[in-house]
């Protein structure tokens, strides 16, 4: 049985992610921050909870230490929870605007996989996802092909950026893990709040994480792609 954790596991694409990977046969932990949604989100899906805030070191460490009681192992983490900061421009950027989107999408992902890196390390095949964007691609956002490049999104964009250098030195630095980042794509979740003509369902954009997420240890590392094709970087 594959054991896989999925942050932010309780709505938008987390939960998605969590109810195709236990179609699949995965038994799935979703990480929640808070406790009621995180139950009734674990019922409605028949996923296990974790209770687990990013931003927190002693929720992570708790964490792990119910998941190592529990299971011994963990062999995929998707690192999926995050914030966006709405269409803050660049002359509306602040460091009060970066502190908290990086504490969440860049701090809280290292601190995560930190901490259940002894774990996935019990694991025959471990699996890392981090969950990006195309707004964090240097070779997207300067494509004027590409709907991405007429968005000015500088925190979210420079947090996700920071997310794909993570994980091509994630990659390289443990190669016993199959680490990757993934585009899932514009989708209707309450991240941004948007929905309507030509944004994806939260089914669509979940593809690409849950192909990633099942992965065998002869899978990819080091990459970034979204449900159709590998990305530049």
């Amino acid at each position: 049985m594959t054991i896989t954790l999925v942050t932010g596991g309780n709505k938008g694409l987390g939960r998605e992610t969590a109810r195709r990977l236990i179609q699949s046969g995965h038994t799935v932990y979703i990480g929640a921050r808070d406790a009621e949604r995180g139950r009734e989100a674990a019922k409605e899906l028949g996923a296990e909870l974790l209770l687990l805030d990013v931003t927190d070191d002693n929720s992570v460490i708790t964490a792990v230490e119910e998941l190592r009681r529990r299971e011994g192992r963990l062999d995929v983490l998707v690192n999926n929870a995050g914030v966006f900061e709405g269409m803050v421009n660049a002359e509306q950027a602040t460091a009060d605007h970066v502190r908290a989107v990086f504490d969440v999408n860049v701090v809280g992902l290292v601190r995560v996989t930190h901490a259940f890196l002894p774990l996935l390390k019990e694991s025959p095949s471990p699996v890392i996802v981090n969950v990006s964007s195309g707004l964090g691609s240097f070779g997207v956002v300067t494509d004027p092909q590409r709907p991405e490049s007429h968005y000015v999104t500088p925190v979210y964009s420079a947090a996700k950026a920071a997310v794909n250098m993570l994980t091509v030195q994630l990659a390289k630095g443990l190669p016993d893990i199959r680490v990757n980042s993934v585009e899932p794509g514009f989708s209707a979740t309450d991240l941004h709040g948007l929905s309507g003509h030509g944004i994806q369902t939260p089914e669509e954009g979940a593809e690409a994480i849950v192909r990633h997420a099942m992965i065998g240890s002869d899978g990819p590392t080091g990459t970034f792609a979204d449900r159709e094709a590998v990305l530049p970087w």
